[in-house]
């Protein structure tokens, strides 16, 4: 019966984008679902731009191993990212009427810029992405009792996401966004409903993870422990800030003030229903502590799945199920979308600037296939865990994109040169760090790679001022 729910829902939601598909008649309609979503339909799709694997799976076995402290990144910076973006995007971007951020960049700046950002940007959702695919595979493999390995069920994962992405778009991604939306807060909250009653109701859940300090969330230890906290905390908040999806997801709205709402609820919904897993998983090991406990230290992305399989009944599995692949579907199919659009209107169409809008849907299309690719490649072959892939995923847009889209915005003297220095800056001493200096350095290596990019765009900017009040002087 698992198998046959999901595999109808699969075909329903295959179905919904392709019929979407008829109302997509040009490239704003496929980027941006032509700015014409109302409240409701924002929110909705602000809350899955994070509420997929990594909220699910990886958010939630994080905290059962390392508590509140541990998941600071995801759901606290992720949350405060969406309010950021919003309150951003509406007052400074919404009204430049702009498909995608590489726009921005290049009408503040030039050519190069756009070119250097769009592809840091691009970079960055690899790990996002995969991390999406991974749990499909993972899925796939578990309510197939292992018949369907997770490699297969990345591969068929992909191809279903794949399918009604290229077709509908962000038209599509918005109203399936919604629907699933409600699938999966009714969903989950359904099955947290019935693990209480397992554990003798919420009340002996929070007191045990308080007594075993899964509720501290502030660090203790020396500065650096503190260093390294609020490097991880604001990679995740202002890292995710220059990422197409959230761009998308915001500017797609009707109005700039449906843009901010739409953002900020769909924000505090993500980051107060996001408790939801953590309690499901965390109960698990007050279930049976011996068998979760010993999961939890091999492969804790497999407790709450598990948790289901062995003490739900089949109704409430094809509820869990239902709602899980509901989030995970929108969330990948957004991440995919996003820097698919980005590469061929901020990359490709440069060397075709004559090209018209039916072509550039095309070729918006053919990238989103070949992005997809890469992306199940990636997926298929790295070891990393889902929270581990989604944690790295935004260094490089912190030291490389972040600098040049809120300077470029809010101050007047930044210019060209800035931008290069703050790229070139950011980006050069963040891999430096990364991977010459590793563990050496107690500091996290993208906060050295902001602060680089700070220090570079406010110096190449005012570089030609200085030159030019010094030969005043000379002369």
């Amino acid at each position: 019966m698992l198998i046959w729910f999901v595999s109808l829902y699969l075909l329903v939601t295959i179905g919904i984008g392709i019929f979407v598909s008829s109302r997509v008649k040009n490239t704003k309609d496929y980027a941006v679902a032509g700015r014409h979503l109302p409240l409701p339909v924002v929110t909705a799709t602000v809350f899955a731009t994070w509420f997929g694997a990594e909220a699910i799976f990886g958010v939630s076995s994080t905290f059962v191993k390392e508590g509140l402290n541990g998941v600071v990144a995801d759901p606290f910076g992720s949350s405060l990212c969406l309010i950021i973006a919003g309150l951003f995007f509406s007052s400074k971007l919404y009204k430049l009427n702009i498909i995608t951020l590489g726009d921005f960049y290049k009408a503040r700046y030039n050519r190069s810029i756009e070119v250097l950002t769009t592809i840091a940007i691009v970079i960055s959702y690899l790990g996002w992405v995969a991390a999406q695919i991974k749990a499909l595979g993972l899925i796939f493999n578990l309510i197939t009792h292992q018949m369907i390995s997770e490699q297969v069920g990345m591969i068929i994962g992909t191809l279903i996401v794949l399918t009604f992405t290229t077709f509908g778009g962000m038209l599509s991604v918005a109203i399936l966004d919604f629907i699933q939306m409600i699938v999966v807060i009714g969903g989950l909250l359904y099955i947290a409903n019935a693990i209480s009653h397992l554990t003798g109701g919420i009340r002996p859940v929070i007191e045990s993870a308080a007594i075993n300090h899964k509720l501290d969330f502030f660090p203790k230890g020396n500065i650096w422990t503190w260093i390294t906290f609020f490097g991880t905390w604001i990679t995740m908040m202002l890292g995710s800030v220059p990422q197409q999806d959230v761009f998308q997801r915001v500017t797609s709205a009707k109005t700039a003030k449906i843009a901010l709402y739409g953002s900020i609820f769909g924000a505090l919904i993500y980051f107060t229903f996001t408790f939801v897993p953590m309690f499901i998983a965390y109960s698990a090991t007050l279930i049976d502590a011996d068998y979760f406990n010993g999961l939890v230290n091999t492969n804790s992305q497999h407790v709450l799945p598990m948790l289901v399989l062995n003490y739900m009944p089949i109704f409430a599995q094809v509820i869990f199920f239902g709602a899980v692949l509901s989030a995970i579907m929108s969330c990948s199919s957004a991440t995919l979308l996003a820097p698919s659009i980005t590469f061929a209107e901020n990359i490709v169409k440069g060397y075709f600037p004559r090209i018209n809008d039916k072509h550039l849907l095309k070729i918006m299309r053919i990238t989103l296939v070949c992005f997809s690719s890469i992306v199940l490649l990636y997926a298929l072959s790295s070891n990393l865990s889902i929270f581990g892939m989604v944690e790295s995923a935004y260094k490089i847009t912190l030291a490389g994109a972040f600098v040049p889209l809120v300077f470029g915005a809010f101050w007047k003297k930044a210019n060209s040169q800035g931008a290069l220095m703050a790229i070139i800056g950011g980006v050069g001493s963040w891999l430096f760090v990364e991977f010459f200096l590793g563990d050496n350095i107690p500091i996290p290596a993208q906060l050295i790679g902001l602060v680089n990019s700070v220090i570079g765009m406010i110096v190449g900017s005012l570089l030609p001022s200085i030159i030019k009040e010094t030969n005043k002087i000379k002369s």
